[in-house]
């Protein structure tokens, strides 16, 4: 596994970063793909949903786990 490294998004038209790690990442594009939807239209969503208690790479990461194991 890689070590993670920031990527950036854009959320509702602020640019924030998150680090994750490539597989992730790779995960997280093929997720957004296969439904149809931009990467910073997932990662808001994901972004609206996650409550305070969790940062966004760790909810994305969630999200990301969630979806793997649904198929």
């Amino acid at each position: 596994m890689s070590r993670p490294k920031k990527r950036s998004l854009t959320l509702k038209g602020h640019r924030t970063s998150v680090s994750l790690e490539d597989e992730f990442w790779a995960e997280f594009r093929r997720i957004a793909t296969n439904a149809g939807r931009p990467i910073n239209d997932l990662a808001a969503q994901i972004d609206s949903d996650r409550g305070t208690d969790i940062g966004l790479a760790s909810a994305i990461r969630l999200f990301v786990l969630q979806d793997l194991k649904s198929s």
